[in-house]
């Protein structure tokens, strides 16, 4: 009698499927799928705050170098949005943008809950001055935008942390909620 040879033992296919299935949790831990997210959402907010920053620029280019904030003086450091509701001053700041034709109308409906992480700072002189800054940042949650060069701003004044950025050191002696990621 002739032994038909052909095709796997189930013995076979169970050694392919558990190695197939440890190569499958390696490459999970790996790519680590919650950092993956992190750094998507960090993303996005980093070009809402490169959208938010170039749009003030330009509106100073238009307005002969006075920025978009609602009065004169220092603005304090203040919170775009708050739980989905855009604080005042935020909301000056961009209707003044909007309004120069500067950023799209529908703006805020795009940048949406990202507004409830993103930080402004400024100086804003008035027409007789040329004292104008403005910082816009906001704290990055993945691990690749905290150890980012730029990711070395403190809360409060949008200045660069003592010590940051030296010797590749980001935020030295702060904890990760105070560095911020900022466009100056």
């Amino acid at each position: 009698m002739k032994k038909n040879l052909l095709g796997f033992t189930l013995i076979e296919l169970l050694i392919v499927i558990a190695l197939l299935g440890a190569l499958a949790v390696a490459l999970l831990a790996a790519l680590d799928p919650l950092e993956q997210i992190r750094k998507g959402t960090d993303t996005g907010i980093r070009n809402t705050v490169a959208e938010i920053h170039g749009g003030a620029i330009r509106y100073s280019a238009l307005k002969n170098g006075v920025l978009p904030f609602g009065r004169t003086g220092t603005i304090e450091w203040f919170l775009m949005a708050t739980l989905g509701s855009i604080s005042e001053d935020g909301s000056t700041f961009i209707q003044n943008i909007i309004d120069a034709g500067e950023l799209k109308t529908d703006f805020m409906r795009l940048a949406g809950s990202q507004l409830d992480r993103i930080y402004l700072t400024g100086v804003n002189g008035g027409a007789d001055s040329t004292d104008y800054k403005v910082a816009v940042c906001y704290a990055p949650q993945a691990k690749s935008f905290k150890a980012d060069l730029n990711t070395k701003f403190g809360q409060g004044n949008g200045e660069p942390i003592e010590g940051s950025g030296a010797g590749g050191e980001v935020c030295p002696n702060a904890t990760t909620s105070d560095c911020f990621w900022c466009i100056r």
